[in-house]
């Protein structure tokens, strides 16, 4: 089967194209990226040179509508697994319109697109941000109400609400996962994580914003790649599955864990002002994927947090340029 995989030169789109190519060996992909800020060549460099024909790139955006009629009229794809978008929070808050422009418009012009040319599926990835703050017990279900507290976060919601919506009214093939926060190779250095690791390793100051007790429940990529493809095989149309990895953390353990693991000093560490938006807390229920696929996540946070802080040191030339 062909898929079209949009933002695939992104972090989770260019790790899922690696997942699905190196583990499931008839899949071919067509990776559509617009080639932003975040989208970058290098995440998926070698990728056609391995697999040939199963992997092609095409620079797009996705709420061109001609561009993405005319890829849909050269394959004949399966599925249509979105990942394209705007999603850095703070960018949000200076640009809500680039958010509305690729997150809401690109989403409904795919769905349009796909439905035209009878893709059978239609996977779109959000976020647990939709959800909005958790107070300091409970967690996020399927069920839990829509409280978006950014532009980034109201745009994802708003593309989960038009999906659903075609499901409803036209009766397409539409599932959403919604994910915790993920970390792994391959993360623009803007995320939290990276740029922890990054500014570390050059002994530069590490931003934290406010108490730095923000809660987060963190997930490996691959775990993340893992459930979006149980998903796409064998969600249920018109449902939505969250994916969490019972990971929760605060962002100074975080931090702390990164700058132990790399041998430097907790000085480093610089409290600054809070973000507009800022979620105190958010927690993932993921009971549904894992009773219904049988998914489940094989990364422990704090080992895989490990391991991801020796990726970025070992991989200086990427991040540098």
């Amino acid at each position: 089967m062909r898929l079209l995989v949009t933002g695939g030169c992104g972090f989770i789109g260019s790790n899922f194209i690696r997942y699905v190519l190196g583990h499931y060996g008839p899949e071919f992909i067509t990776n559509v990226d617009a080639l932003t800020y975040a989208g970058n060549q290098r995440n998926v460099a070698g990728l056609a040179e391995k697999y040939g024909e199963r992997y092609e790139f095409v620079q797009a955006d996705i709420a061109d509508v001609a561009a993405m009629d005319a890829l849909m009229k050269r394959h004949r794809f399966f599925a249509v697994v979105n990942f394209a978008a705007e999603s850095h929070v703070d960018r949000s808050i200076d640009s809500p319109g680039h958010f509305i422009h690729a997150n809401v418009v690109g989403t409904g012009v795919l769905l349009d697109c796909a439905r035209r040319h009878g893709v059978r599926r239609f996977l779109q990835i959000s976020t647990d941000e939709v959800y909005g703050s958790l107070g300091p017990e409970g967690r996020f279900t399927e069920k839990s109400p829509l409280e978006p507290s950014s532009p980034y976060s109201a745009s994802k919601a708003g593309a989960d609400l038009l999906a659903l919506a075609c499901h409803n009214t036209y009766k397409q093939e539409v599932v959403i996962t919604r994910c915790s926060n993920n970390y792994g190779p391959y993360q623009f250095p803007e995320k939290l994580i990276p740029l922890m690791i990054i500014n570390a390793i050059g002994d530069k100051p590490l931003p934290v914003y406010g108490d730095g007790l923000n809660v987060r429940d963190w997930i490996h990529v691959e775990d993340h790649c893992a459930a979006v493809f149980a998903v796409l095989l064998d969600g249920r149309p018109g449902e939505v599955y969250n994916v969490g990895s019972d990971g929760e953390m605060t962002n100074i353990e975080v931090v702390n864990m990164i700058l132990e693991r790399l041998g430097k000093s907790k000085d480093l560490i610089r409290y600054v002002t809070d973000r507009l938006g800022h979620d105190r807390r958010y927690a993932i229920d993921s009971s549904k994927i894992r009773n219904e696929l049988n998914w489940k996540p094989l990364h422990r946070p704090d080992k895989g947090i490990r391991e991801t802080v020796d990726w970025y040191v070992a991989n200086r030339n990427w991040w540098e340029r």
